[in-house]
Parts: C-alpha cells; structure tokens; sequence
C-alpha cells in the first residue's frame, strides 16, 4: 500500500470535491460530489458530481474507475467525497477494490441537513460498519470538522 496522504492532501482534495458539489448543485442535482486520487495522492484520476438518487456521485466515479483501471490499481487508489458515502455507494468501493476513503461530514450530519427528505432517505449505516462486515481492510478518514461549514453550506436552503 502506498504512504497515506497527509492532512494537507486530505484537505485539498476534499476541498475539490466540494466544488464539485457546487456544480451539481447549479445544475440542479443533489450537492454531492467525489474525486478517485491515484496512489501518489496527487494525481486526480476522475471526478464526479451527483446525478440522480440512485446514481451517487460515488457510485458513479467508481464504476467508472472500474472499467478504466485494474482492481491492483485501484487498490492503491482513494476515493474523496464531500459526504459519508451510503451503503451503496460503500458496497461499490468495497466491490470495486478501492483501497482508502476520505469523507468530509458524517452521515448522522448529512441526516440533520435533510430531514426526513423524500429524495434523500438517509440510512443510518456508516460505511465503516459496511467495510467492517468485508474481507478487505479498507482504509477511512473522516469526519473532517474543520470542513464541516465549507461542506453544510452547500446543502443549506437546497433540502
């Protein structure tokens, strides 16, 4: 496994995955949004924003990576994203072999800024309990409190 990143890099990317939150955002789909690193923790392999409420910014970017890179790589790979990443979007991480997460807000948040929002059902099932039940020891960081405002800001008056 290649070095982890430093908090710097952390911050970095997830201050780009925020961005593209905002893009979604302005055209209309829901403030997510998600970067594939490569393991020099530099090299920004992919992005993606939300689509739709089945199609997370996350699902999206690692089917994606999937058909583009081999599962060794991917291995080394980290995925950021502006939010704790649901189960779904969990399962498609672990399946697809990427080796390290970076979220910005827990999923306990995200459910404070949405409510009980019809396109947004959060689940109370944090990725790390969704890893935890694999095989594979996939590496989390996160909740990062010192992004919280930059990350909540984008959901405020959207839900």
């Amino acid at each position: 496994m290649p070095p982890e990143p430093t908090q710097e890099q952390m911050i970095q990317h997830l201050r780009r995955a925020n961005q593209l939150a905002i893009r979604s955002r302005q055209f209309g789909h829901h403030p997510f949004g998600a970067l594939l690193v490569a393991p020099d923790r530099e090299t920004v392999l992919l992005e993606q924003g939300n689509v739709d409420t089945v199609n997370h910014a996350e699902a999206v970017l690692i089917r994606t990576a999937w058909l583009n890179f081999s599962s060794d790589y991917l291995w080394g790979c980290t995925l950021y994203t502006t939010a704790e990443p649901c189960a779904m979007c969990a399962g498609t991480q672990y399946w697809a072999n990427v080796g390290r997460l970076v979220y910005g807000i827990a999923e306990t948040r995200l459910l404070e800024l949405t409510g009980n929002h019809e396109a947004n059902p959060t689940l109370n099932l944090p990725c790390r309990d969704v890893f935890d039940r694999g095989q594979k020891a996939i590496q989390v960081w996160g909740p990062f409190p010192e992004m919280e405002a930059e990350i909540t800001d984008v959901h405020r008056n959207f839900w």
